[in-house]
């Protein structure tokens, strides 16, 4: 039995006042898989993740998540989406400055209204993970790049998001911390089982995923199977 996308664009369109930013992008993507979009500055490719993730609404085309159609949802329903099942990394991580370690990773939950005993016990539980115990009571503002990117992780997966959404999640580290950054990142979705949908103009980076897509003018202008292409292993030396 084939496997059933969890996420899925048909012939979508997105303009900027005369720039066509999308010229109509069809693809799926399956369950637990890492896909990264690459291309130049300007080709669409952060468009792209920005309208699979309902940040953007398209003009044209349809987006259909878990078998449901998306693209059409209001601003509530986009934002309560956004909230319970994607998860979201950006650049520049996109902490709250005046919020502890602690804080930031338990807001999600809180804002989804989960009680606060058991938003901080998970948030603790993420830290952890990501690394960071001891580090509960920092503010962003004490960290280092590095860590500050292990928070947003750990903030993305607390509300255990059926996609991750990462927009240049190394853009703004050194090579040392992105490796580090990024087999952290495939390691913990890849347990947990969350598809991982990411930018990146590094090929380094675009190597964790399973699969690559090349954005060009806003059109796919290639994609890299998992057949051909050589993956990290995570650990491996």
């Amino acid at each position: 039995m084939p496997i059933k996308p969890i996420i899925s664009a048909y012939n979508i369109k997105k303009n900027f006042g005369q720039t066509h930013a999308l010229r109509g992008v069809s693809l799926d993507v399956n369950p637990g898989e890492v896909l990264a979009i690459m291309g130049p500055s300007g080709s669409g490719k952060s468009t792209l993740l920005h309208s699979l993730a309902s940040i953007i609404n398209i003009d044209n085309g349809e987006i259909v998540f878990d078998g449901k159609r998306i693209d059409k949802l209001n601003d509530k329903d986009r934002s309560i989406l956004r909230r319970t099942e994607f998860g979201f990394v950006f650049q520049f991580g996109q902490l709250v400055s005046e919020l502890s370690v602690h804080d930031n990773v338990a807001l999600p939950l809180l804002l989804n209204g989960v009680k606060r005993k058991d938003a901080y016990k998970a948030a603790k539980s993420w830290i952890h993970k990501v690394g960071l115990q001891g580090k509960e009571d920092n503010l962003p503002g004490e960290l280092s790049g590095g860590q500050a990117q292990r928070v947003a992780i750990a903030r993305a997966m607390v509300i255990e998001p059926k996609i991750l959404f990462a927009d240049e999640p190394t853009g703004s580290l050194d090579s040392l911390n992105s490796e580090k950054v990024m087999e952290l990142f495939i390691k913990t979705a890849k347990e947990n089982g969350t598809t991982v949908i990411m930018v990146t103009h590094e090929p380094s980076i675009a190597a964790y995923a399973d699969r690559e897509i090349i954005v060009r003018d806003g059109q796919i202008s290639a994609k890299l199977a998992p057949s051909t292409k050589q993956t990290h292993k995570i650990g491996a030396k």
